[in-house]
């Protein structure tokens, strides 16, 4: 379906919950989802792991030390024990330098094929994601929505879409629940959320 034609039929669901959600949807116009697959899949992965809770700013010095600390040579080869201490030293937490570890392990061993990905579905693809230790239902989302493009993705877990669209509805109603009227664009009703509260997630 056109970005266009997404961006009426929202306004038209959005309607009849909340004029709200139908004003602030009117006033971002049609969106496009930003496609990140020029980066391959595990350093997405782990650019994401990294930037989680930060603000962008944040998360692209730290990413930019990252990237300084590898001196040029592959980063998944620098993801690894020994270099555990030289990437805590460029803002990342023992968490996250552990997650991004297990990550470039399992690219290694082969847990991580793009194009294999592409033909699991939308929960096949979250659940190899999340076996990775570090790697929650959030990164699983944010690599659905933005790497592998899937349209049809309501990241719950994300506080700003989530909050936001309690904050244009009502917070008696349940956020997934809402999510599921505009199926199977569920992906660009977050991006219309971030867009709102200027929050997008990617970095």
């Amino acid at each position: 379906m056109p970005h266009r034609a997404i961006h009426t039929r929202f306004i038209e669901t959005a309607a009849p919950l909340s004029a709200d959600l139908a004003r602030a949807i009117e006033r971002a116009g049609p969106l496009v989802l930003p496609n990140r697959a020029d980066l391959p899949l595990a350093e997405y992965l782990c650019r994401a792991i990294a930037g989680q809770q930060l603000s962008v700013k944040a998360a692209r010095t730290i990413w930019g030390r990252v990237e300084a600390s590898a001196e040029g040579r592959p980063l998944l080869g620098h993801f690894h024990e020994g270099n555990a201490e030289l990437l805590r030293t460029c803002g990342l937490s023992g968490a996250k330098t552990k997650s991004m570890i297990a990550i470039a392990a399992a690219a290694r061993d082969g847990a991580l094929d793009a194009e294999e990905m592409r033909g699991l579905t939308t929960p096949e693809r979250a659940a190899r994601l999340t076996a990775i230790w570090g790697v929650g239902q959030w990164t699983a989302d944010m690599l659905n929505i933005f790497w592998f493009g899937d349209p049809d993705v309501w990241p719950d877990g994300d506080v700003a879409a989530r909050k936001t669209l309690q904050r244009l509805i009502s917070p008696r109603r349940k956020s997934v629940r809402t999510a599921e009227r505009f199926a199977p664009h569920r992906s660009y009703l977050a991006l219309y959320m971030w867009t709102h509260c200027d929050a997008p997630p990617d970095q």
